[in-house]
């Protein structure tokens, strides 16, 4: 198994910076932070890497939410890290990533936010449950996925920031 990755913590600068701007609170921000898990995978078989909710969340049917997951993944070039909701999390409650799959790309480290990988979620119940979910419990998994480029690729731009900084 080749082994293209790394996570690590963002600052605890620029976690409460996105955390004020989500939360618009500072209230146990650093106890917060300091309890943030990386990802793992729960088994040697696992493809996915389980990220852990930093906060409790309870979202109503329909409801949606930012969750700053406080982590950044240093990724060899020619990788990505793909984001879905956990297994279980979609079955049982159809919590849905608001864009569907997030793209981590290798250069989204260097980015002004330090890389901070930040997922919103939805609970898209058709069946009025309300969605639960513990700090510390795991909620989204990411693989790690090779791609290729076109033989006439001439892509020259760097990435400064995340969510469409590219377009």
């Amino acid at each position: 198994m080749e082994k293209i990755a790394k996570f690590s913590k963002v600052s605890l600068e620029q976690f409460a910076k996105d955390w004020q701007n989500l939360f618009s609170t500072q209230e146990n921000i650093k106890e917060i932070y300091d309890n943030i898990k990386l990802p793992q995978r729960a088994t040697i078989g696992s493809a996915g890497y389980d990220f852990y909710a930093p906060m409790a969340v309870k979202l109503m049917p329909k409801e949606s939410i930012f969750i700053p997951t406080g982590i950044r993944a240093e990724i060899k070039e020619g990788w990505l890290l793909a984001l879905f909701p956990r297994s279980g999390l979609g079955i049982k409650h159809r919590l849905q990533l608001d864009n569907t799959a997030g793209i981590i790309d290798s250069d989204y480290y260097y980015a002004q936010n330090e890389g901070h990988i930040m997922a919103k979620i939805t609970n898209d119940t058709n069946e009025e449950k309300i969605l639960e979910i513990k700090a510390g419990q795991g909620f989204m998994q990411g693989i790690f996925l090779s791609y290729g480029i076109c033989v006439d690729d001439e892509a020259v731009q760097t990435r400064t920031g995340g969510f469409g900084s590219t377009d």
